[in-house]
């Protein structure tokens, strides 16, 4: 990519302004960039509230991912910490809210998780879905679908071990998950999956969607 005005320049010296529109434009470099130089001062609001790791390490993401779809609307970059200050400060409001009111869900139908007397039919049909996330994780491209499988894994691994393992920058990991999970429920095998009679929606998160067993 090619930018009138700073095309060359240390990604380093760009002002947040410079980044902000290369990273629209689908530079990745400046988006690494904008991670690098605000990580801190996410993690730094994050550690204001009484989250678990595993929290923190959502919310961080969470936000990361809304600004990656929102950078077309910042009308002021320069005012891009600001930004990611109140963001945080919201998501983890959110998620803390969240965890007081949580209650017990299905993964797999994310309905209630109570027993009833369909039992054997419920236990027949995560059957299905497992084989048909299956089918679909082969349609996805290599890094996709190892980024979802390990995201997957019980315990979950943290955002540093995934970024370890992958090479993935951690600022990168839920924009990533994200549009594979978009990819994941446009392939062949989960269209056909939901198409049949009986077929269920599956849900958002990564783990919830990727209830392989």
């Amino acid at each position: 990519m090619s930018t009138s005005g700073w095309a060359g320049q240390p990604y380093a010296e760009r002002t947040t302004t410079e980044l902000v529109a290369g990273a629209g434009a689908g530079d990745e470099q400046s988006w690494s960039e904008i991670v690098r130089r605000h990580t801190g001062l996410v993690m730094a609001r994050v550690r204001q509230f009484r989250l678990t790791p595993q929290q923190a390490e959502d919310v961080a993401q969470t936000v990361w991912l809304n600004l990656l779809e929102h950078l077309a609307d910042l009308r002021e970059p320069a005012a891009l910490p600001g930004w990611l200050s109140t963001a945080t400060r919201h998501e983890c409001i959110r998620v803390l809210n969240l965890s007081r009111r949580a209650v017990p869900v299905d993964p797999m139908t994310g309905r209630l998780d109570v027993q009833d007397d369909a039992e054997l039919d419920q236990e027949l049909l995560r059957s299905e879905q497992h084989a048909a996330l299956r089918a679909a994780l082969d349609e996805l491209p290599a890094h996709q679908r190892d980024l979802l499988l390990l995201l997957s894994t019980d315990p979950a691994p943290s955002y540093q071990e995934v970024s370890a393992r992958l090479g993935i920058p951690i600022g990168s990991i839920g924009p990533t998950r994200q549009r594979g999970l978009a990819r994941l429920r446009r392939t062949a095998a989960l269209t056909h999956f939901l198409a049949a009679p009986g077929g269920t929606a599956l849900g958002e998160g990564g783990r919830d969607v990727l209830a392989l067993g």
